[in-house]
């Protein structure tokens, strides 16, 4: 069309009526997030202008975020900025009397939207845009007549099963925490399309892995005035999502590591009825979780003074200058004590025993501080405090089973960590302990094509950031097996 036509066209056409308050609040809000499914089952999380918008896990799901500009979008996980710019929706903005002005968005053309968004939804959603899409609305009646009722939504499970249909991946990641992000990260900008099972509060911990029980995060590289640990995982997750990781809020249970593919199954699933997961690669990076004694009072006061990490939190300033509790018998509690005595004014070790299971160097060094005071038979059985932080705890005699208070501002657990092992079976080979075993200097185990990544390989460092590293380690392992496994199998096509 020339522009004279244009001209002459916008000139006729009917024009909304214009409205300050209405503009207003079209400048200010932020609108309902519209999604062709419906919110999948998941943790919701800020949209880029500030509304909340759903996780965006999936490449089905969109999700549009305003904040007074027509192409404010939220874009879902694996879709390019390019296939939603200038997309809009309108809304009837009508909450009082007064208020029955109707700010409208710029929108394209109704064929323009779909041949835009068919880039990013599923052939049924497509069909679907295409039997409902109608003219768009130019006068104030014409807005006024449109339904703009949110589509129904089905229920969680069938949303997850059309969200995220199981099908063959090039790489499947199993864990959540920097590990499993960051070889997200790193094999989707490699282009091998991963998918990452966050899980359902497996072990008991949330998405995310330990960070999420974690309050300040002083020591992971970036963030100069500190992180909390559950933002820390948040930004993981977005990261991954944004370079086309998809992402399934679910468990798994059960793997069959026996030939390639490899097979996957989710919790709930039946081995000899539902279909399996399957990819060529496969990185494990579920963690270890800290053991703990759940005494009376832990809930209440869990990272409010009690930590399993004095590595992680010793730091804090709550804990700076006070009195503190470490409960363990080894080397990890005569480390984590004598570390602690860099920030602390004195440490107590509570052993249940008469004697350190600790090595002799460990125990020595721990003995000899003049900062630490080592408690022999004594068992801590309650921890207590003002209401908000720890102020003191229990201590049992292990023989007269006699009781007393000490006022303390921390507890620290030294007691081990369990690797979430459990669901591969005994299929790859670990140490004693159940921790992974992989090839010195690399994140490769005893199976071709499956490799170990942070806490669940790792029994002396456990920290996010070593975590993280592991994490570009596997994927960059994943990505050259891949590669030699394309070249082995074209070279055997070749010969036939």
């Amino acid at each position: 069309m020339s522009s004279s036509n244009r001209d002459k066209q916008n000139a006729t056409a009917p024009q909304p009526i214009p409205s300050t308050a209405a503009q207003n609040r079209r400048n200010s809000f932020t609108g309902w997030s519209h999604s062709i499914f419906g919110m999948p089952s998941g943790r919701m999380q800020q949209g880029a202008s500030g509304g909340v918008s759903p996780p965006m896990a999936y490449p089905l799901h969109t999700a549009h975020t305003f904040s007074g500009k027509d192409s404010a979008t939220s874009l879902p996980g694996n879709a390019p900025p390019s296939a939603f710019s200038g997309i809009g929706l309108f809304r009837r903005l009508s909450t009082s009397q007064a208020q029955q002005q109707t700010a409208v968005t710029a929108i394209p053309e109704p064929t323009a939207a779909v041949a835009a968004l068919d880039n990013a939804v599923g052939m049924h959603d497509q069909l679907e845009l295409r039997k409902n899409a109608h003219p768009l609305p130019k006068t104030l009646e014409e807005v006024r007549s449109v339904d703009d009722t949110p589509p129904s939504r089905p229920d969680s499970r069938m949303r997850n099963l059309m969200l995220s249909a199981k099908m063959h991946r090039k790489v499947i990641i199993v864990g959540s925490g920097p590990a499993g992000h960051t070889a997200a990260i790193y094999a989707a900008r490699a282009n091998l399309e991963p998918m990452l099972f966050e899980g359902m509060m497996a072990g008991d911990v949330a998405p995310g892995g330990q960070l999420t029980t974690t309050t300040d995060v002083e020591n992971f590289p970036g963030f100069p005035e500190g992180i909390m640990g559950g933002e820390l995982t948040d930004k993981f997750r977005e990261q991954s999502v944004r370079f086309g990781t998809e992402i399934v809020t679910e468990t798994v249970t059960r793997v069959d590591l026996g030939m390639r593919p490899f097979k996957l199954w989710r919790e709930g699933a039946d081995e000899d009825k539902d279909e399996a997961d399957t990819c060529d690669a496969l990185i494990i990076a579920t963690g270890a979780t800290a053991m703990r004694l759940h005494i009376k009072g832990e809930d209440e006061y869990w990272q409010r003074g009690m930590s399993a990490c004095a590595v992680c939190d010793g730091a804090a300033p709550i804990f700076r200058n006070k009195r503190l509790v470490v409960i363990g018998g080894g080397d990890s509690a005569c480390e984590e004590a004598t570390f602690l005595t860099k920030y602390a004014s004195h440490v107590f070790i509570a052993v249940r025993r008469d004697v350190f299971r600790a090595s002799s160097i460990m125990a020595k060094r721990a003995m000899n501080n003049p900062k630490i005071t080592v408690l022999w038979k004594t068992h801590v059985i309650e921890a207590k405090g003002d209401g908000n932080v720890l102020t003191h705890v229990v201590l049992q005699d292990a023989e007269t089973k006699q009781c007393r208070d000490l006022e303390v501002s921390g507890l620290f657990y030294a007691i081990g960590h369990t690797p979430n092992t459990a669901f591969l079976g005994s299929q790859l080979e670990a140490d004693a302990t159940g921790y992974l075993l992989v090839k010195p200097g690399s994140t490769v185990t005893n199976i071709p094509g499956v490799f170990a990544a942070g806490d669940v390989q790792d029994k002396r460092y456990r920290q996010a950031i070593t975590a993280a590293g592991s994490g570009c380690m596997a994927a960059l392992d994943a990505e050259k097996y891949l590669e030699d496994l394309a070249a082995e199998e074209q070279e055997k096509a070749s010969k036939l």
